[in-house]
Order: C-alpha cells, then structure tokens, then sequence
C-alpha cells in the first residue's frame, strides 16, 4: 500500500512560491480555545464515536462537547485512536482538531494519521499530519487529492473514518485531544439549512431550481 500523503501544519501555513494555477486551500489554525466559525458542516452527530481507550470522565463525550476545559484523555497502550462510524456512506471535508501543548504538554499529539473505509476491515490510510507544539483548532482536509480544477481538495466518501494519534511530542505515552471536529463539503450545509427550514414538509423543494418555484406570487 502506498504511503500516505504526509503534511506538515508549519509548512502548510508558510507562504507558497507564485504558480500559474490557483492553489488549494491551505491548512486553517485558529488560536485560542472558542471553536472556530468555519464554513464547512459539522457532521459529527451524524455519526457514532468511539476510542481506543479512556479515563473515567474523560471519555469520547469530551471530544463533542464544544468545553475547552474536558478533554479526551487515553489510559492504554500506543497507538491511540478515535473511531468515528457513520450510518451510510457518507462524504468528509475536513477534520479540526483542538490541542493545546502549553496545557497538556507531553500529551499533545505531534504526529497524526488519518485512515477511512467501508467497515473497521478495510481501512486505509489516506493523510498524515505532523504538528509542531499546536495551540488552538488545527483544521486540515483529509485527502490530498485535488479536484478537477485543481482548487480544492476532493472529500472522501467512507462510512468509518478513524484518526490515530502516532506520536505525541516529547514522546509522552498517553494523548489529549480537547475537541475534534468532523466536515463536510460546503454544499452540504445548504442542505442542512433547507432540511431544518422544511422539518413539518414531507416533499420539500432542495434544489435552487426547484426552490424557485417553491412559493406562488
């Protein structure tokens, strides 16, 4: 199997050289610990959660609970992971992460792999991500293949995606994570704002075609 695309959060973030062609959109770091605004969907209650160890009281809650102060917390061997299943095959954009090496020091994850299939059987790996002392949410796409003009990045469609932490910085054993975050593509979020604007509409109208004529004048 091919090795995955390996990205670093640092270089990412520093100036790309002039090109003839638009470049993708770069990794996004928001500092501080509000989560971001982001125009990307959140998927994540959409799925189930799970991981590969924990604490008592420092579950895979922790993750989703939009609380700066909890944390995942892992209390088993390496390497560490977070599982997360969703019902049908479904479409991922990106994943923002929120660490903070200043408060969990040795616990900070440094080095990340991200992995996607139909089932726990079948998963593969399909973006590596390196970080250096992050403090903050850490947004990246999960592929790195681009798209037919070459601007963006493609989603992956999988029903299981799984993030594995690899290494943590000065080679601490267990890992936190405060939040982590699921996105999908941008279209996605029309859909979301149609489907809660329709809720008591058995037969709504989705597309702008259609919308147009959704209301008689």
């Amino acid at each position: 199997m091919a090795a995955a695309p390996r990205a670093s959060i640092g270089e990412a973030l520093a100036p790309a050289p002039p090109s003839s062609h638009p470049e993708p959109a770069q990794n996004l770091y928001n500092p501080g610990d509000r989560t971001p605004l982001l125009p990307w969907p959140d998927i994540g209650h959409l799925a189930k959660w799970s991981v590969s160890s924990y604490k008592f009281g420092f579950g895979p809650e922790c993750l989703r609970d939009d609380d700066p102060e909890t944390f995942w917390h892992s209390d088993g061997p390496q390497p560490h992971f977070i599982i997360v299943q969703f019902p049908r095959k479904t479409a991922i954009q990106k994943v923002s992460l929120h660490l903070s090496f200043p408060l969990d020091d040795s616990y900070t994850p440094s080095t990340l792999c991200l992995r996607a299939g139909t089932s726990l059987s079948d998963l593969q790996d399909v973006r590596v991500v390196t970080l250096d002392k992050p403090n903050g949410w850490i947004t990246f796409d999960v592929s790195a293949e681009l798209n037919e003009e070459g601007q963006e990045f493609k989603p992956i469609y999988c029903y299981v995606l799984q993030v594995i932490i690899l290494s943590n910085h000065m080679n601490g054993k267990d890992t936190h994570v405060r939040g982590l975050r699921v996105l999908g593509p941008m279209e996605l979020r029309f859909l979301f704002l149609i489907e809660a604007s329709h809720d008591d509409d058995p037969f709504p109208f989705v597309s702008p075609r259609f919308k147009m004529y959704e209301c008689i004048r």
